[in-house]
């Protein structure tokens, strides 16, 4: 598996990285019994930042028709029946997947098929683990139709470290489980909503890898 660092992450990475020599810097002339310590904090919190920004490149070999895959790289943190009201208007099956700081925080499309809506919503920053963020934190919210018809809506939600929603689907556009649908930056949380006949393939607790873990096989239809 091939890892790089994400598009998003290379100005921060680098105006990072000025920051830094420009503290260490004058450390080394002027104070050189604590340079030792400032390079080893530096290069720590530099190397945090690089870790979360990386972006692996990521191959799903398993069945595709009619699965939904895991969005995002984190932890199922909610795997409940709900009303989704903004876009559905109907009684749906919700599992969230939280991200910490260290996950991988690149998102992936859940299943194949095409965009239809593609909204960002402003909003709060409260924990990303929290049930009322999906509705009252900044989010963004993506409506794929799937290849058997069935509509599957995305909820990307930001935390309470992260300030920056990056969503790349936009309506007309494929929507490919081998691609990445957006990214959050520090800390975040995936809402899928998911048809009530769906097969849940995962529980509460479950680690999961974007693009890669199985969450749900849709029940095939037969006018797909």
């Amino acid at each position: 598996m091939r890892v790089k660092i994400h598009h998003e992450g290379t100005n921060i990475i680098l105006i990072l990285l000025a920051i830094l020599l420009a503290i260490n810097i004058p450390v080394w002339f002027y104070a050189k019994a604590a340079f030792v310590p400032a390079v080893t904090v530096s290069a720590l919190l530099w190397l945090c930042v690089v870790n979360f920004f990386r972006s692996p490149r990521r191959r799903y070999t398993g069945e595709r028709e009619n699965m939904v895959l895991s969005s995002a790289d984190g932890k199922v943190v909610a795997l409940e029946e709900t009303f989704e009201d903004e876009y559905l208007h109907q009684r749906v099956i919700q599992v969230s997947v939280f991200m910490t700081v260290f996950n991988v925080h690149a998102n992936w499309f859940p299943v194949d098929g095409e965009v239809i809506m593609s909204k960002h919503h402003s909003g709060r920053f409260m924990a990303a683990y929290l049930p009322k963020s999906s509705t009252e934190n900044e989010r963004s919210t993506v409506v794929i139709k799937a290849k058997n018809g069935q509509e599957i809506l995305v909820r990307q939600i930001a935390g309470a470290m992260a300030r920056r929603i990056v969503t790349y689907a936009e309506p007309g556009n494929e929507a490919n489980i081998e691609d990445h649908m957006g990214f959050i930056k520090f800390g975040s949380r995936i809402d899928l909503y998911l048809p009530l006949d769906a097969e849940i393939l995962v529980k509460l607790g479950d680690k999961t890898t974007g693009g890669i873990t199985p969450v749900a096989r849709l029940k095939p239809q037969q006018n797909a």
